[in-house]
Protein backbone atom coordinates (compact mmCIF):
# COMPACT_ATOMS: atom_id res chain seq x y z
CA UNK A 1 0.00 0.00 0.00
CA UNK A 2 1.75 3.33 -1.27
CA UNK A 3 1.65 6.42 1.52
CA UNK A 4 -1.60 8.10 -0.34
CA UNK A 5 -3.66 5.06 0.47
CA UNK A 6 -2.06 4.88 3.79
CA UNK A 7 -3.41 8.51 4.22
CA UNK A 8 -6.47 7.70 3.27
CA UNK A 9 -6.79 4.70 5.06
CA UNK A 10 -6.11 7.11 8.75
CA UNK A 11 -8.16 9.89 7.41
CA UNK A 12 -11.25 7.13 6.73
CA UNK A 13 -10.46 5.44 9.77
CA UNK A 14 -10.63 8.75 12.09
CA UNK A 15 -14.05 9.37 10.92
CA UNK A 16 -15.21 6.44 12.80
CA UNK A 17 -13.19 6.75 16.38
CA UNK A 18 -16.05 7.65 18.97
CA UNK A 19 -18.22 5.90 21.19
CA UNK A 20 -20.55 3.45 19.33
CA UNK A 21 -21.71 1.88 22.41
CA UNK A 22 -23.25 5.67 23.71
CA UNK A 23 -26.38 4.74 22.56
CA UNK A 24 -26.53 1.67 25.32
CA UNK A 25 -27.73 2.01 28.91
CA UNK A 26 -24.93 2.67 31.03
CA UNK A 27 -24.81 -0.78 32.66
CA UNK A 28 -24.12 -2.29 29.24
CA UNK A 29 -21.28 -0.09 28.15
CA UNK A 30 -18.67 -2.21 30.02
CA UNK A 31 -19.22 -5.52 29.53
CA UNK A 32 -16.77 -8.00 29.41
CA UNK A 33 -16.49 -10.83 26.67
CA UNK A 34 -17.10 -13.59 29.41
CA UNK A 35 -19.89 -11.65 31.61
CA UNK A 36 -21.90 -10.81 27.80
CA UNK A 37 -21.77 -13.94 26.10
CA UNK A 38 -22.88 -15.54 29.58
CA UNK A 39 -25.52 -13.21 29.50
CA UNK A 40 -26.71 -13.74 25.87
CA UNK A 41 -26.48 -17.92 26.42
CA UNK A 42 -28.78 -17.10 29.29
CA UNK A 43 -31.30 -14.75 27.25
CA UNK A 44 -31.50 -17.32 24.52
CA UNK A 45 -32.01 -19.73 26.48
CA UNK A 46 -35.31 -18.31 28.30
CA UNK A 47 -36.18 -17.15 25.22
CA UNK A 48 -36.00 -20.63 23.18
CA UNK A 49 -37.56 -21.05 20.10
CA UNK A 50 -39.26 -17.50 20.27
CA UNK A 51 -36.06 -15.87 18.93
CA UNK A 52 -33.37 -16.69 15.94
CA UNK A 53 -30.63 -14.76 16.23
CA UNK A 54 -29.07 -14.22 12.31
CA UNK A 55 -25.60 -13.39 12.18
CA UNK A 56 -23.99 -11.57 8.58
CA UNK A 57 -20.75 -13.08 7.47
CA UNK A 58 -19.17 -10.22 7.99
CA UNK A 59 -19.86 -9.80 11.84
CA UNK A 60 -16.98 -10.23 14.32
CA UNK A 61 -16.27 -13.25 15.89
CA UNK A 62 -18.34 -12.40 19.26
CA UNK A 63 -21.48 -12.01 16.73
CA UNK A 64 -21.53 -14.96 14.52
CA UNK A 65 -20.74 -17.47 17.61
CA UNK A 66 -24.07 -16.76 18.77
CA UNK A 67 -26.08 -16.15 15.96
CA UNK A 68 -28.13 -19.74 14.72
CA UNK A 69 -27.49 -19.05 11.14
CA UNK A 70 -24.52 -17.31 9.30
CA UNK A 71 -24.67 -16.26 6.01
CA UNK A 72 -25.27 -13.43 3.58
CA UNK A 73 -27.82 -11.08 3.71
CA UNK A 74 -30.59 -12.41 1.16
CA UNK A 75 -30.18 -16.06 2.35
CA UNK A 76 -30.27 -15.21 5.99
CA UNK A 77 -33.79 -13.50 5.46
CA UNK A 78 -34.86 -16.49 3.92
CA UNK A 79 -33.61 -18.59 7.16
CA UNK A 80 -35.72 -16.01 9.06
CA UNK A 81 -39.01 -16.90 6.54
CA UNK A 82 -38.89 -20.18 7.13
CA UNK A 83 -38.33 -20.24 11.04
CA UNK A 84 -40.79 -19.60 13.09
CA UNK A 85 -39.60 -17.52 15.43
CA UNK A 86 -41.64 -14.75 16.74
CA UNK A 87 -38.43 -12.57 17.13
CA UNK A 88 -35.95 -11.83 14.18
CA UNK A 89 -32.96 -10.65 15.59
CA UNK A 90 -30.98 -9.59 12.51
CA UNK A 91 -27.24 -8.74 12.95
CA UNK A 92 -26.29 -6.73 9.67
CA UNK A 93 -27.48 -3.62 8.42
CA UNK A 94 -30.34 -1.54 8.39
CA UNK A 95 -31.31 -2.85 4.71
CA UNK A 96 -30.79 -6.73 5.24
CA UNK A 97 -33.21 -5.93 8.17
CA UNK A 98 -35.82 -4.22 6.09
CA UNK A 99 -35.40 -7.40 3.65
CA UNK A 100 -36.06 -9.94 6.37
CA UNK A 101 -38.96 -8.17 7.38
CA UNK A 102 -40.23 -7.83 3.56
CA UNK A 103 -40.52 -11.61 3.17
CA UNK A 104 -41.31 -13.09 6.80
CA UNK A 105 -44.82 -13.01 7.83
CA UNK A 106 -46.50 -10.85 9.41
CA UNK A 107 -46.73 -12.41 13.02
CA UNK A 108 -42.56 -12.11 13.18
CA UNK A 109 -40.88 -9.36 14.91
CA UNK A 110 -37.47 -8.49 13.18
CA UNK A 111 -34.76 -6.23 15.27
CA UNK A 112 -31.46 -4.69 14.34
CA UNK A 113 -28.99 -4.65 17.75
CA UNK A 114 -27.94 -1.19 16.89
CA UNK A 115 -29.42 1.36 14.68
CA UNK A 116 -26.79 2.55 13.81
CA UNK A 117 -25.97 0.25 11.42
CA UNK A 118 -26.88 1.17 8.27
CA UNK A 119 -25.06 0.70 4.96
CA UNK A 120 -22.79 3.36 3.39
CA UNK A 121 -23.26 2.16 -0.11
CA UNK A 122 -27.29 1.56 0.66
CA UNK A 123 -27.31 5.61 1.59
CA UNK A 124 -25.62 6.40 -1.93
CA UNK A 125 -29.03 5.93 -3.81
CA UNK A 126 -31.73 7.90 -1.84
CA UNK A 127 -35.66 7.57 -2.79
CA UNK A 128 -35.34 11.70 -4.36
CA UNK A 129 -32.12 11.82 -5.83
CA UNK A 130 -33.90 8.36 -7.77
CA UNK A 131 -36.57 9.91 -8.62
CA UNK A 132 -35.03 13.01 -9.97
CA UNK A 133 -32.61 10.90 -12.02
CA UNK A 134 -35.59 8.42 -13.20
CA UNK A 135 -37.49 11.77 -14.39
CA UNK A 136 -34.66 13.01 -16.21
CA UNK A 137 -33.51 9.97 -18.05
CA UNK A 138 -37.36 9.33 -19.08
CA UNK A 139 -38.10 12.49 -20.25
CA UNK A 140 -34.85 12.27 -22.22
CA UNK A 141 -35.54 8.95 -24.09
CA UNK A 142 -38.63 8.60 -26.87
CA UNK A 143 -41.97 7.23 -25.87
CA UNK A 144 -41.01 3.39 -27.66
CA UNK A 145 -38.04 3.18 -25.09
CA UNK A 146 -38.38 1.60 -22.05
CA UNK A 147 -36.04 1.94 -19.21
CA UNK A 148 -36.02 -1.12 -16.60
CA UNK A 149 -34.54 -0.51 -13.41
CA UNK A 150 -32.35 -2.89 -11.03
CA UNK A 151 -31.32 -2.47 -7.71
CA UNK A 152 -28.81 -4.63 -5.81
CA UNK A 153 -30.11 -6.49 -2.58
CA UNK A 154 -28.32 -3.83 -1.14
CA UNK A 155 -30.59 -0.91 -0.75
CA UNK A 156 -33.30 0.46 1.33
CA UNK A 157 -36.55 -1.43 1.09
CA UNK A 158 -38.36 2.14 -0.85
CA UNK A 159 -35.49 1.66 -3.80
CA UNK A 160 -36.87 -2.16 -3.83
CA UNK A 161 -40.17 -0.70 -4.12
CA UNK A 162 -39.55 1.90 -6.80
CA UNK A 163 -37.94 -0.83 -9.09
CA UNK A 164 -40.97 -2.73 -8.65
CA UNK A 165 -43.60 -0.01 -9.28
CA UNK A 166 -41.31 0.56 -12.20
CA UNK A 167 -41.26 -2.89 -13.76
CA UNK A 168 -37.89 -3.59 -12.98
CA UNK A 169 -36.32 -6.13 -9.80
CA UNK A 170 -33.87 -6.92 -7.54
CA UNK A 171 -30.76 -9.06 -7.51
CA UNK A 172 -28.20 -10.44 -5.80
CA UNK A 173 -23.71 -10.52 -6.39
CA UNK A 174 -24.64 -13.93 -7.71
CA UNK A 175 -27.79 -13.68 -9.89
CA UNK A 176 -27.24 -9.78 -10.97
CA UNK A 177 -26.53 -11.29 -14.99
CA UNK A 178 -29.56 -12.65 -14.74
CA UNK A 179 -31.36 -9.73 -13.79
CA UNK A 180 -30.08 -7.90 -16.34
CA UNK A 181 -31.18 -10.87 -18.97
CA UNK A 182 -34.53 -10.51 -16.96
CA UNK A 183 -34.86 -6.78 -17.58
CA UNK A 184 -33.16 -6.47 -21.43
CA UNK A 185 -36.66 -9.11 -22.57
CA UNK A 186 -38.78 -6.77 -21.33
CA UNK A 187 -37.11 -2.96 -21.87
CA UNK A 188 -34.04 -1.53 -24.15
CA UNK A 189 -32.10 0.05 -21.44
CA UNK A 190 -31.36 -0.51 -17.97
CA UNK A 191 -30.29 1.42 -15.14
CA UNK A 192 -28.38 -0.39 -12.09
CA UNK A 193 -28.51 0.96 -8.58
CA UNK A 194 -26.50 1.04 -6.29
CA UNK A 195 -23.41 -0.34 -6.94
CA UNK A 196 -21.13 0.81 -10.45
CA UNK A 197 -18.62 -1.83 -9.55
CA UNK A 198 -20.98 -4.67 -9.45
CA UNK A 199 -23.54 -3.29 -12.53
CA UNK A 200 -19.78 -3.22 -14.32
CA UNK A 201 -18.17 -6.39 -13.44
CA UNK A 202 -22.14 -8.07 -14.74
CA UNK A 203 -21.90 -5.67 -17.98
CA UNK A 204 -18.54 -7.53 -18.89
CA UNK A 205 -19.53 -10.72 -18.17
CA UNK A 206 -22.51 -10.90 -20.65
CA UNK A 207 -20.23 -8.60 -23.40
CA UNK A 208 -21.85 -5.61 -22.94
CA UNK A 209 -18.43 -3.75 -21.62
CA UNK A 210 -19.29 -0.43 -24.16
CA UNK A 211 -22.68 0.14 -23.26
CA UNK A 212 -21.62 1.46 -19.91
CA UNK A 213 -21.98 4.66 -18.83
CA UNK A 214 -21.69 6.28 -15.34
CA UNK A 215 -24.63 8.54 -13.18
CA UNK A 216 -23.15 10.83 -11.05
CA UNK A 217 -26.25 11.59 -8.44
CA UNK A 218 -24.63 14.32 -6.87
CA UNK A 219 -23.57 16.23 -10.03
CA UNK A 220 -26.56 16.56 -11.12
CA UNK A 221 -26.07 19.57 -13.31
CA UNK A 222 -22.83 18.07 -14.71
CA UNK A 223 -24.43 14.96 -16.32
CA UNK A 224 -25.15 15.18 -19.79
CA UNK A 225 -28.40 13.38 -19.86
CA UNK A 226 -28.36 12.95 -23.50
CA UNK A 227 -25.25 11.27 -23.44
CA UNK A 228 -25.99 8.81 -20.63
CA UNK A 229 -29.32 7.68 -22.65
CA UNK A 230 -26.95 6.83 -25.75
CA UNK A 231 -26.08 3.76 -23.53
CA UNK A 232 -27.56 0.86 -22.94
CA UNK A 233 -26.52 0.41 -19.30
CA UNK A 234 -26.48 3.31 -16.64
CA UNK A 235 -24.66 2.78 -13.61
CA UNK A 236 -25.58 4.11 -10.59
CA UNK A 237 -22.57 5.71 -9.12
CA UNK A 238 -21.85 4.16 -5.85
CA UNK A 239 -19.94 1.68 -4.31
CA UNK A 240 -18.83 -0.57 -1.24
CA UNK A 241 -16.40 1.26 0.75
CA UNK A 242 -14.34 -2.06 1.95
CA UNK A 243 -14.28 -3.34 -1.38
CA UNK A 244 -13.47 -0.17 -3.66
CA UNK A 245 -10.39 -0.30 -1.24
CA UNK A 246 -9.10 -3.34 -3.26
CA UNK A 247 -6.41 -2.86 -5.88
CA UNK A 248 -4.56 -4.62 -8.69
CA UNK A 249 -1.41 -4.35 -6.65
CA UNK A 250 -2.81 -5.73 -3.70
CA UNK A 251 -2.96 -9.27 -6.08
CA UNK A 252 -0.02 -8.60 -7.71
CA UNK A 253 1.83 -8.23 -4.21
CA UNK A 254 0.27 -11.17 -3.17
CA UNK A 255 1.23 -13.33 -5.65
CA UNK A 256 4.63 -11.71 -5.37
CA UNK A 257 4.79 -13.63 -1.42
CA UNK A 258 2.91 -16.51 -2.45
CA UNK A 259 3.88 -17.68 -5.99
CA UNK A 260 0.91 -20.67 -4.98
CA UNK A 261 -2.29 -18.06 -4.35
CA UNK A 262 -5.36 -18.11 -5.82
CA UNK A 263 -7.21 -14.56 -5.07
CA UNK A 264 -10.73 -14.20 -4.98
CA UNK A 265 -12.59 -11.24 -4.92
CA UNK A 266 -15.89 -10.30 -4.44
CA UNK A 267 -17.79 -8.76 -7.73
CA UNK A 268 -18.13 -5.48 -5.76
CA UNK A 269 -14.25 -4.80 -6.23
CA UNK A 270 -12.97 -2.77 -8.95
CA UNK A 271 -13.58 -3.98 -12.61
CA UNK A 272 -9.55 -4.20 -12.95
CA UNK A 273 -9.18 -6.35 -9.65
CA UNK A 274 -11.78 -8.25 -10.87
CA UNK A 275 -9.92 -8.71 -14.26
CA UNK A 276 -6.87 -9.62 -12.38
CA UNK A 277 -8.49 -11.89 -9.80
CA UNK A 278 -8.36 -15.61 -10.80
CA UNK A 279 -12.23 -15.86 -9.46
CA UNK A 280 -14.67 -13.41 -8.41
CA UNK A 281 -18.00 -14.10 -6.14
CA UNK A 282 -20.38 -13.70 -3.82
CA UNK A 283 -20.16 -13.95 -0.41
CA UNK A 284 -21.56 -17.85 -0.55
CA UNK A 285 -19.20 -18.48 -3.53
CA UNK A 286 -16.39 -17.31 -1.56
CA UNK A 287 -17.31 -19.34 1.36
CA UNK A 288 -18.09 -22.58 -1.00
CA UNK A 289 -14.47 -21.66 -2.81
CA UNK A 290 -12.58 -22.33 0.69
CA UNK A 291 -14.62 -25.37 1.93
CA UNK A 292 -13.92 -27.02 -1.76
CA UNK A 293 -10.07 -26.23 -1.91
CA UNK A 294 -7.57 -28.83 -1.15
CA UNK A 295 -5.74 -28.92 1.62
CA UNK A 296 -2.72 -26.95 1.69
CA UNK A 297 -4.24 -24.88 -0.76
CA UNK A 298 -3.73 -20.91 -0.39
CA UNK A 299 -6.45 -18.29 -1.31
CA UNK A 300 -6.28 -14.70 -1.13
CA UNK A 301 -9.25 -13.16 -0.44
CA UNK A 302 -10.98 -9.94 -1.42
CA UNK A 303 -13.64 -9.10 0.91
CA UNK A 304 -14.68 -7.48 3.83
CA UNK A 305 -12.03 -8.59 6.92
CA UNK A 306 -14.51 -10.66 9.08
CA UNK A 307 -15.49 -13.02 6.72
CA UNK A 308 -11.76 -13.69 5.51
CA UNK A 309 -11.02 -14.24 9.21
CA UNK A 310 -13.80 -16.75 9.88
CA UNK A 311 -12.97 -18.89 7.01
CA UNK A 312 -9.24 -19.04 8.36
CA UNK A 313 -10.61 -20.12 11.81
CA UNK A 314 -13.43 -22.61 10.05
CA UNK A 315 -10.87 -24.35 7.63
CA UNK A 316 -7.35 -24.63 9.63
CA UNK A 317 -6.36 -26.74 6.76
CA UNK A 318 -6.29 -24.21 3.84
CA UNK A 319 -3.99 -21.29 4.13
CA UNK A 320 -6.43 -18.48 3.89
CA UNK A 321 -4.88 -14.50 3.54
CA UNK A 322 -6.15 -11.20 3.18
CA UNK A 323 -5.87 -9.90 -0.20
CA UNK A 324 -4.57 -6.77 1.06
CA UNK A 325 -2.50 -7.82 4.47
CA UNK A 326 -3.12 -5.96 7.77
CA UNK A 327 -4.57 -2.85 5.81
CA UNK A 328 -8.09 -4.77 5.23
CA UNK A 329 -10.69 -2.88 6.66
CA UNK A 330 -13.81 -4.16 8.78
CA UNK A 331 -17.61 -2.74 7.34
CA UNK A 332 -17.87 0.08 9.82
CA UNK A 333 -21.87 0.06 9.57
CA UNK A 334 -21.45 -3.88 10.45
CA UNK A 335 -19.16 -2.99 13.41
CA UNK A 336 -21.78 -1.35 15.01
CA UNK A 337 -23.46 -4.31 15.90
CA UNK A 338 -21.49 -4.73 19.17
CA UNK A 339 -21.92 -7.77 21.09
CA UNK A 340 -22.79 -5.00 23.87
CA UNK A 341 -25.88 -4.32 22.08
CA UNK A 342 -26.74 -7.87 21.56
CA UNK A 343 -26.81 -8.94 25.05
CA UNK A 344 -28.99 -5.62 25.19
CA UNK A 345 -32.03 -6.31 22.94
CA UNK A 346 -32.03 -10.34 24.20
CA UNK A 347 -32.30 -8.94 28.06
CA UNK A 348 -35.29 -6.79 26.98
CA UNK A 349 -36.97 -9.49 25.04
CA UNK A 350 -36.79 -11.41 27.98
CA UNK A 351 -38.36 -8.91 30.06
CA UNK A 352 -41.05 -7.83 27.44
CA UNK A 353 -40.00 -5.26 25.61
CA UNK A 354 -38.77 -4.75 22.10
CA UNK A 355 -36.34 -2.58 20.88
CA UNK A 356 -34.69 -1.51 17.59
CA UNK A 357 -38.15 -2.69 15.60
CA UNK A 358 -37.44 -2.65 11.95
CA UNK A 359 -40.88 -2.67 10.48
CA UNK A 360 -41.30 -1.72 6.32
CA UNK A 361 -45.05 0.19 5.70
CA UNK A 362 -47.73 -2.41 4.12
CA UNK A 363 -47.43 -0.67 0.92
CA UNK A 364 -43.80 -0.71 0.59
CA UNK A 365 -43.33 -4.03 1.67
CA UNK A 366 -46.14 -5.44 -1.11
CA UNK A 367 -43.65 -3.31 -3.83
CA UNK A 368 -40.73 -4.72 -2.38
CA UNK A 369 -41.68 -7.73 -2.44
CA UNK A 370 -42.61 -7.97 -6.07
CA UNK A 371 -39.72 -6.95 -6.96
CA UNK A 372 -37.96 -9.72 -5.04
CA UNK A 373 -40.42 -12.34 -7.22
CA UNK A 374 -39.56 -11.07 -10.21
CA UNK A 375 -35.71 -11.61 -8.90
CA UNK A 376 -37.02 -15.66 -8.31
CA UNK A 377 -38.85 -15.54 -11.23
CA UNK A 378 -34.86 -15.53 -12.65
Amino acid sequence: MNEMETADLETDLSLFKYDHLEQLPPAYRALDEAERSDRIAAAKAELGDDVVVLGHNYQRREIVEHADFIGDSYGLSKRAAEADAEYVIFAGVTFMAESADIITDDDQTVILPSMEASCPMAGMAEALQVDAAWAELTAAVDDDTEIVPITYMNSYADLKAFCAEQGGLVCTSSNAHRAFEYAFERGDKVIFLPDKHLGENTAHRLGLADETVEWDPWDAEGTDTSKAVENDIILWDGYCQVHERFRVDHIEQVREEHPDANVIVHPECRREVVAAADAAGSTATICETIENADPGDTWAIGTEIHLTNHLGRWHPEVNVLPLCGDACMDCNAMRQIDPNYLTWVLEELVEGRERNVIEVTPEEKQRAELALDRMLEV
